[in-house]
C-alpha cells in the first residue's frame, strides 16, 4: 500500500472558516480559551457529560483497591429475544438509574439496589398498529436526553420513528410535549417523507430550553434527508433546522453538482449524538455519509455536509464552522461519534479543541472556535482511475498526520494472518491478489475493493475517552478487514416481467446489501436461506411494513411489490406469474446504477480475520503532543488465549476514565469487563458479565459509595442476546 505521506498537496485553512467564525474565536476564544470544568461526579448525561469525555471525578474506587470490585446488583428486564441488544449508556437523576430495555422500555431503577420503580412501554400505545406482529422496533437505543428546571424532570428518548417526552418521576408522558408526549420523527424535514425510514440510535442533547437531534435515516438511494432539527423541550415546537443537505441559496449547495440533488439525496444524518460546549453555545455534529452509501454517480461533488464535523450556534442553528473528514464519500466512512470536547496544552499555551475519531483510525484535532486544524493535516492525492460508470471521485482527501492512526492503514500479504494454516494463507492470499487493495481509499469496483480498517472502524459509536488532567485520550478500535463488491441493479423496462423479476430486483436494492447475495446475512444481519420454513407471507409483510431491530421498514414499497418480495423470499408458486401492479423499479425515483453485493468480512476459511492480529486495541494518546502513550489488544479469542496469544476482538462500546487514574471498558465479544492502569495498560481488574457488554458503562455515587454499571445485552458478532444491567462496586 502506498505511503499516505506520498503525493501530497499543500494544506490550507479549511473553506469553512468565514469571518463570523473568527469574530467569535476572537470575542469568545480569546477572552476564554478554555471552558469551565462539567460537573462529572455523577453520570447525569450520556457519555458522561455533553463534552463527551467519558470522565467521571469520583476517586473511590482506587488503583489499590479496584481489584475487590464485586457485583453489587444485577437486573433483569426479562424482554429479550435472539434479535435483540442493549446498547445504552445509562444516566443517573438523583438515586434513580435510567435505563432502557432490549425492546426498548424506558426503565427507572433503584441506583443503590437496582429494584425496578417504572417501565414505559412505548408499544402498548401502538399495538393496534402492530396488527398482531407485537414488538416492533426500528432502532436499538443508546441513551437518553434529560432537561431539569423549573421543578420540571423530563426524559427523551426514541422508539421506532418516535420521540418520546416522558416525565422522570412517574414514566408517564409529558402531556405539553408534542402530540401528548409524542413527537414523529417524520415531521419537518422540509418534504414528505411519511413512508421512508426515521428512526434515532442515539439521544439527543439540552441546551437551554432545546433539545437538538439527529437521526439513522435508510442508507440505500431512497433514504430521508439527515437535517439536524432543534424542538422546545415544553412543547415540542420546532425551533430550528440546519440542512445537511443544502438547498439553493444555502452554504455548500454548490458541493453537489446535480442543482437538484437536495430533492433526492438522504442520508447525511447526525446519527451518533452530539457533544458541546455550553458555557459558549456551541453544539457539534458529526454528520454521516450521503445515500447511497457505496454509489455517487448521482450525487457528483464533495458532498457537504456530510463526512463533516459542523459547529453550530446552539440557540438559532446557524453554522459556525465544518470540517470535512471525506470528500464524497464512497466507503461509508460517516462520522460514528461525537467529538471529545477538551483544552490541551501545546508548545505551552492553552488551546480549547474538538477531538474527532474516525473509522478510518484518525484524529482531527479542530480549534473549538474557528474549525482550524491544531496538528497536522494534509491533503493527499488518492486514486481516482478504474472507477464505475458514471462515477466521479475527488482527487484528494483529508488525512491527519497527527496524532498518527490508532489503527493500522495498510493490509499487505506479509500482513496475512500467521495463526491458521498454510493453506488457508493461500487461499487468502489468492483472495488478496483478485481485488483492489492498494490504497485506503480504493474505489468501489466489480472485482472488490478491501475496506479497511473497516465498516465499524478504527473507531465506532462508543468513542473515546478523556481525562481532562493528565490530557490523556483513550479510544478503541477495531481491525477487520472486509471487502466491498458491487454489481449492476438491472432495471425494469417493461411492467410485462414476473413477481419473481420484481422480487429480485426489490431484494437487489433493498435488501442485498444486509443479507448478502447469497441471503446467508454477515454480523448482526441473520440469514434469509430457509426463511419460508420460519415465517408466512403475511407475517414477511407486516414485518415489511414495520421493520425490527436493525432491520428498517419498507414502507417506500407498495403493497404489489411487498407481496413480490415476499413471494420472492418464500419460493411461492406464483413466482411465475405476472407482475400486474406498479413498480418503483419502473424508475419513479431517483436510483442508482450500482448496488453493494452485501456486507462481507474478509475471513480466513476457519472463520478468523485474514489479518494477523490485534483484532481491537485499546491505545492512550497524549493530546498535548499527539504522541501515543501505548496500544494493547482488547479482548480475547479462547483458543489463542490457551496458547498464550493475545488477539484482541472486533468491539462496540467505549471506555469510562476516572480521576483515580483507571479505565473501565467492557465492549468484547469474551463477555468481559476489565479495568485498565491508564498510564501503561497495565490489566488491574476483570470480572465475567452475562452477556457481552456492547456498550459504554457508567459511573457514579450513592449514599458516598461508588457504583460501576454496564448493560448486556449482546446479540452482536453472534453472541447471544441477553437483558441484564450489572453494577460492581467495593
Amino acid at each position: 500500500m502506498m505511503n499516505l505521506v506520498e503525493n501530497t498537496v499543500t494544506y490550507s485553512k479549511p473553506q469553512s472558516i468565514l469571518l463570523a467564525s473568527m469574530i467569535i474565536f476572537i470575542l469568545i476564544g480569546l477572552s476564554s480559551c478554555g471552558s469551565q470544568p462539567e460537573e462529572s461526579s455523577n453520570w447525569s448525561h450520556y457519555g458522561g457529560g455533553k463534552k463527551n469525555q467519558h470522565y467521571s471525578s469520583l476517586t473511590a474506587i482506587t488503583k489499590n483497591n479496584v481489584s475487590q470490585l464485586s457485583e453489587a446488583w444485577s437486573y433483569q428486564s426479562g424482554d429479550a429475544d435472539s434479535f435483540t441488544q442493549i446498547q445504552t449508556n445509562p444516566i443517573v437523576i438523583d438515586t434513580t438509574l435510567i435505563t432502557v430495555s432490549p425492546k426498548l422500555k424506558l426503565q427507572a431503577l433503584n441506583a443503590k439496589t437496582g429494584e425496578l420503580i417504572w417501565s414505559f412501554d412505548p408499544f402498548e400505545i401502538k399495538k393496534d398498529e402492530a396488527k398482531g406482529v407485537g414488538y416492533f422496533s426500528l432502532n436499538v437505543c443508546r441513551g437518553v436526553a434529560h432537561y431539569q428546571d423549573e421543578g420540571k424532570s423530563i426524559i427523551y428518548y426514541a422508539a421506532g420513528s418516535n420521540l418520546y417526552a416522558i416525565e422522570a418521576n412517574s414514566g408517564v408522558p409529558y402531556q405539553p410535549f408534542a402530540n401528548n408526549g409524542i413527537l414523529d420523527l417524520h415531521n419537518d424535514l422540509g418534504k414528505d417523507v411519511s413512508d421512508l425510514y426515521i428512526a434515532m440510535t442515539s439521544p439527543g442533547i439540552v441546551y437551554k430550553d432545546k433539545l437538538i437531534i439527529g437521526t439513522r435515516v435508510s442508507e440505500s438511494a431512497d433514504a430521508a434527508p439527515g437535517h439536524v432539527r432543534a424542538y422546545n423541550v415544553h412543547n415540542g415546537a420546532l425551533e430550528w433546522v440546519f440542512h445537511t443537505i443544502p438547498k439553493p441559496g444555502q452554504e455548500g449547495y454548490e458541493s453537489w453538482e446535480d442543482p437538484e440533488a437536495y430533492k433526492y439525496i438522504g442520508g447525511a444524518n447526525a446519527w451518533s449524538g452530539f457533544s458541546m460546549d455550553e458555557e459558549h453555545g456551541l453544539v457539534f455534529v458529526p454528520i454521516g455519509s450521503a445515500s447511497y452509501d457505496f454509489y455517487g454517480g448521482n450525487r457528483k461533488g464533495d458532498n457537504l455536509f456530510a463526512n463533516s464535523l459542523v459547529s453550530l450556534d446552539a440557540n438559532t442553528g446557524k453554522k459556525i464552522w465544518h470540517y470535512q473528514t471525506v470528500h464524497h464519500d464512497l466507503w461509508d466512512r460517516d462520522l460514528p461519534t461525537p467529538p471529545v470536547v477538551a483544552d490541551i496544552n501545546k508548545n505551552g499555551k492553552e488551546i480549547p479543541v474538538v477531538i474527532q475519531p474516525t473509522k478510518s483510525g484518525f484524529l482531527y484535532v479542530l480549534n473549538r472556535f474557528s474549525g482550524e486544524p491544531v496538528f497536522e493535516i494534509e491533503e493527499i492525492e488518492v486514486p481516482i482511475e478504474g472507477v464505475l460508470d458514471g462515477e466521479k471521485l475527488s482527487k484528494t482527501q483529508p488525512v491527519a498526520l497527527v496524532p498518527k492512526p490508532f489503527a493500522r492503514q495498510s493490509f499487505t500479504e506479509e500482513d496475512i494472518n500467521s495463526l491458521i494454516s498454510k493453506k488457508s494463507q493461500d487461499s487468502i492470499r489468492q483472495v488478496l491478489s483478485k481485488i483492489r487493495s492498494t490504497h485506503i481509499f480504493d474505489p468501489p469496483s466489480k472485482e472488490g475493493t478491501l475496506i479497511w480498517p473497516g465498516y465499524d472502524g478504527g473507531a465506532e459509536w462508543g468513542g473515546a475517552s478523556f481525562n481532562p488532567e493528565s490530557k490523556m485520550l483513550f479510544i478503541n478500535s477495531n481491525e477487520m478487514p472486509w471487502i466491498l463488491t458491487m454489481k449492476e441493479s438491472q432495471q425494469i423496462e417493461s411492467q410485462k416481467v414476473t413477481v419473481e423479476k420484481v422480487g429480485s430486483q426489490l431484494y437487489t436494492r433493498n435488501c442485498i446489501v444486509c443479507h448478502g447475495e447469497d441471503k446467508k446475512g454477515s454480523g448482526d444481519f441473520p440469514s434469509l436461506v430457509d426463511i419460508e420454513n420460519r415465517i408466512s407471507s403475511d407475517s414477511l409483510i407486516s414485518l415489511l411494513n414495520t421493520g425490527r431491530g436493525m432491520m428498517p421498514s419498507f414502507n417506500q414499497l407498495n403493497e404489489d411489490e411487498k407481496r413480490s418480495i415476499s413471494s420472492y423470499l418464500l419460493r411461492l408458486n406464483d413466482l411465475q406469474n405476472e407482475f400486474k401492479g406498479k413498480s418503483l423499479l419502473s424508475g419513479s425515483y431517483h436510483d442508482v446504477p450500482f448496488v453493494s453485493t452485501g456486507y462481507k468480512k474478509f475471513l480466513s476459511p476457519e472463520g478468523y480475520p485474514a489479518i494477523n492480529p490485534p483484532w481491537g486495541t485499546l491505545t492512550a494518546i497524549n493530546m498535548n503532543t499527539g504522541e501515543h502513550e501505548w496500544q494493547i489488544p482488547l479482548g480475547e479469542t479462547p483458543e489463542f488465549e490457551e496458547l498464550g496469544i493475545r488477539t484482541g476482538t472486533e468491539n462496540y462500546g467505549g471506555a469510562v476514565v476516572t480521576k483515580s487514574g483507571i479505565l473501565f471498558i467492557a465492549a468484547t465479544k469474551d463477555s468481559k469487563i476489565r479495568a485498565f492502569d491508564q498510564k501503561n495498560g497495565d490489566l488491574l481488574w476483570e470480572a465475567q458479565l452475562p452477556y457481552p457488554g456492547y456498550a459504554t458503562p457508567s459511573v457514579y455515587q450513592i449514599d458516598g459509595k461508588e457504583y460501576l454499571v454496564i448493560a448486556c445485552g449482546g446479540g452482536k458478532l453472534g453472541s447471544p442476546s441477553g437483558d441484564r444491567y450489572v453494577a460492581f462496586s467495593l
